[in-house]
């Protein structure tokens, strides 16, 4: 027993002392060679900053909305709801946020309302949405800023990131960025 307990005390010893102290200081070696110095993405508009990695709050009409938040979009406290789909409290929430989508986009039928903009991720904070999603609410936005509809899918389209490689992932669109291209336009 003698013989299995000391090399294993000395092993943990040794990956506590690697991982917490050497493995922390090549991470953060790395991420200093990486834009913003391992800060994350940070856009400027208006004089603010705003970090597109992290969902924002968008609900107003004007906008292209996000994809709803179980934590409030609070990056300290990330996490799903854990329940489950066929939780009666959830399914509850889901219609709300179905009647609400419609009620505000009188024009879509609720077959149509794409499932990441009545359901959260799993961390609450997903910046990004669906080229569906954000195609349902062109009409919306359209009529309410007075542009031509045309010209709102040509900002879905330029603002769409494609898959990683081409294989790995869906198209999506980072909310905060194609609202900040929005405002862009005049």
């Amino acid at each position: 027993m003698k013989q299995n307990i000391l090399p294993a005390i000395r092993l943990t010893a040794v990956c506590l002392v690697f991982f917490t102290g050497f493995y922390t200081l090549i991470i953060y070696g790395i991420a200093q060679f990486s834009p913003n110095r391992g800060k994350g993405e940070i856009l400027t508009f208006n004089n603010k900053k705003y970090y597109p990695n992290v969902g924002q709050a968008f609900t107003e009409d004007q906008y292209f909305w996000s994809r709803p938040s179980v934590v409030d979009y609070n990056a300290a406290g990330a996490g799903g709801s854990n329940k489950g789909p066929k939780n009666p409290d959830y399914l509850k929430t889901v219609q709300q946020r179905i009647n609400n989508f419609i009620q505000h986009n009188p024009d879509i039928k609720k077959s149509e309302i794409p499932s990441d903009l009545v359901t959260a991720s799993g961390s609450g904070l997903d910046p990004n949405i669906s080229v569906q999603a954000a195609n349902v609410q062109a009409k919306r936005i359209a009529k309410i800023r007075h542009i031509n509809k045309n010209q709102i899918a040509k900002l879905i389209t330029s603002n769409t990131e494609k898959p990683f490689l081409g294989i790995f992932g869906t198209e999506k669109i980072n909310v905060l960025k194609l609202n900040i291209a929005l405002d862009g336009l005049k």
